[in-house]
């Protein structure tokens, strides 16, 4: 055989090894069926997705899936629109949303505990001589006339923050809030533009790790003890998209039902995949974020008609709506069905 005819069979050869290997994958990577996530903040409280993206969970469950970050509120609203098929949300806006008839269907809930904390810079707190250990009431009357950071106007966030205001018998509207991206809140504080925040992990535990901050209320620590549990980071779909596509929402609730075990029994291998996407994080704020997290996060991330209605009642004590605008039931607003 000349040296021509031996390169043309190694040539073919080669094209037929690689016809081949494409055979033998694309069938897999056909499976996977695409969707959208917004998500509405950068933070532990998405920790769920976080995971299920870090540890590939999402394409062990045949999904592939493009997250888009879309800032307080308009995660929701693009749902609602069919921007997203669907979105990391909190039940109050589930719920705010179903009573102007807008229903949209909460397939799994990735914490069920309020993992908001209200800090407000040490220096300040120091003069009004402000007591840690003192009950919620007296604590939260040092609040009044502050400037306080939220994720989003209307949030989840901003809603705990009036309902630890009214607590205290402060004017909600007393309290002057600003919704700022973390990069900037940090600027913020430390500049003391700002008197503190009311935000999800890291930022609390940023603050306190400095040693700027002290705690006004921690939602996960029972500040208010009514409001466990709660619908929180609720994923949310529109109820006709799961019809149409019910192999999608169950491939989610699957990915959900993992990335909740993930969590409880791998803590040292989730905490290492938080801290590269929370690089400039110090590690000692990772951990202490996702203590938090995985306290909140049940396994599996069952929905609950009360936490459901422990987030419309948030909405109440905010003022967002009215007591008699309240929903009479939730059961038509979620299911467990998809987390298997």
């Amino acid at each position: 055989m000349n040296i021509y005819a031996e390169i043309r069979r190694r040539s073919l050869a080669f094209i037929l090894a690689t016809l081949a290997c494409c055979l033998f994958v694309s069938p897999a990577v056909a499976q996977l069926e695409r969707t959208t996530v917004a998500i509405p903040a950068v933070s532990f409280a998405f920790t769920a997705d976080y995971i299920a993206e870090d540890a590939h969970l999402y394409e062990q469950s045949g999904l592939d899936v493009k997250i888009q970050f879309l800032a307080g509120n308009a995660g929701f609203n693009a749902l609602i629109s069919g921007a997203v098929d669907f979105s990391f949300s909190s039940g109050t806006n589930l719920d705010r949303a179903a009573a102007k008839g807008q229903k949209m269907l909460a397939i799994a809930n990735m914490n069920n505990l309020p993992t908001w904390s209200v800090m407000l810079r040490k220096e300040l707190a120091d003069a009004a001589h402000f007591d840690e250990k003192a009950p919620l009431a007296e604590r939260a009357k040092v609040l009044k006339g502050r400037t306080i950071v939220i994720d989003g106007v209307n949030s989840a966030a901003h809603s705990y923050l009036r309902v630890i205001a009214q607590v205290g018998g402060v004017d909600p509207d007393s309290i002057t809030v600003s919704a700022l991206q973390p990069q900037e809140m940090l600027a913020a504080f430390a500049r003391h533009q700002i008197d503190g925040v009311a935000l999800g992990p890291p930022w609390p535990q940023t603050l306190a790790h400095e040693g700027s901050s002290v705690a006004v209320a921690s939602g996960s620590d029972g500040d208010p003890a009514w409001l466990k549990p709660i619908g929180s980071s609720t994923l949310i779909a529109r109820p006709q998209f799961c019809a149409e596509h019910r192999p999608i929402c169950a491939k989610m609730g699957h990915a959900m039902v993992l990335a909740s075990q993930f969590v409880h029994e791998h803590p040292q291998e989730a905490i290492a995949m938080l801290q590269k996407r929370f690089e400039k994080t110090n590690p000692a704020v990772v951990a202490a974020s996702f203590e938090v997290m995985r306290k909140a996060m049940p396994s599996p991330p069952l929905i609950e008609a009360k936490a459901l209605a422990n987030a419309d009642r948030i909405n109440v004590e905010a003022g967002f709506i009215k007591a008699e605008d309240q929903l009479k039931t939730y059961d038509d607003l979620f299911t467990n069905e998809y987390l298997k």
